[in-house]
């Protein structure tokens, strides 16, 4: 029998997919928990899990400025355990009632990324596989993937609780070794890199898309991409920008040896082949930044998850208004006044 927080999820998958909006999420809620219970989720009690990195001092009070509305409003928190730990030692008022956890062990409503766009694509890898709403609030640098301002943290937990948020359906990439995961965590929510080691030479890379062989990458490296990532990595290297909800995956080439190859855009629903040469006879792949080496004997076969991350959405920012304000996209200084 599925509990109360998966008929949640269900309910929240439901709004996103079927109704596109249309319909107010605790509305869609009543029917799938308790039709004579209108109040069911402001009585029933929300778990969060948060992430955050235990270096950023910077951070603590919007730690606490997190912490304190939540458990003001009764929610169950859970917190990665390094971060535990460091509060527990720098600030123990800030662990009162929280509970650490080592893994995702725990079935959460939402999961908090305090941090970074990096701190976010960890969090991300956790929370997948279990499909986990998650919203990121930026007390890092860039702050794409994690967008909240922390001045507006109190303004977004309440969009929350009063179940006014959207949800982003993201697509997720991942990828085997032969016959077996390549990581615990094989899921990439930007992308995932096939690069040469430190100290060798190029590499091939042969890409195989559905059984057709397309092209062999003498190259440093490879990037696959989702639309997600289209803005990190691959950007960086010369690929296109890709919009979210595009059903597509980029292929970007990193220091190609020949100036005709190109970014390549594909389907999402292909199968994509590797089979990598190098003189070391061993590679790295970074799956979101998480790197291991790899030998070439087995082919790496990447394809689009069965799974997708929701992104949680508390404000009506575009994507567009994002690109603008983040990347300077279309941006011309000379447009500018004078002072």
């Amino acid at each position: 029998m599925m509990t109360d927080r998966g008929l949640r999820r269900c309910a929240m998958s439901f709004s996103h997919n079927i109704l596109h909006g249309c319909a107010d999420l605790r509305t869609v809620l009543r029917i799938f928990v308790t039709p004579n219970s209108p109040d069911n989720m402001k009585s029933d009690q929300l778990t969060f899990v948060l992430f955050g990195n235990d270096y950023r001092k910077n951070a603590t009070a919007t730690v606490s400025k997190i912490l304190t509305f939540l458990l003001d409003r009764g929610a169950k928190i859970y917190m990665e355990t390094a971060l535990h730990d460091y509060l527990a030692t720098h600030e123990p008022r800030l662990c009162e009632g929280i509970e650490p956890f080592g893994s995702i062990d725990v079935d959460a409503d939402f999961a908090i990324s305090m941090g970074g766009d990096g701190t976010f694509l960890r969090a991300a890898a956790h929370v997948i596989d279990r499909n986990i709403p998650l919203l990121g609030i930026n007390t890092g640098r860039l702050g794409y993937l994690a967008d909240v301002h922390p001045c507006d943290v109190e303004s977004a937990l309440s969009v929350i609780f009063e179940g006014n948020y959207t949800l982003e359906q993201r697509s997720v990439l991942q990828v085997t070794c032969g016959a077996s995961e390549l990581l615990a965590h094989p899921y990439a929510l930007n992308d995932i890199a096939i690069l040469k080691r430190d100290n060798a030479s190029m590499i091939d890379i042969k890409t195989i898309v559905d059984e057709e062989h397309i092209i062999t990458y003498r190259a440093d490296g490879l990037i696959v991409s989702t639309p997600t990532g289209s803005t990190a990595y691959s950007l960086s290297n010369g690929g296109p920008i890709m919009v979210p909800q595009a059903p597509i995956i980029g292929l970007t080439p990193v220091a190609p040896h020949s100036l005709g190859i190109r970014p390549l855009v594909l389907s999402d629903d292909v199968e994509i082949q590797l089979h990598v040469a190098s003189r070391s006879h061993n590679y790295l792949v970074a799956v979101d930044g998480r790197s291991v080496s790899c030998s070439d004997d087995n082919p790496l076969i990447i394809r689009k998850a069965q799974r997708q991350l929701p992104m949680l959405k508390t404000g009506r920012q575009s994507y567009f208004t994002t690109l603008k304000e983040k990347m300077m996209w279309g941006r011309d200084n000379r447009e500018e006044e004078c002072p």
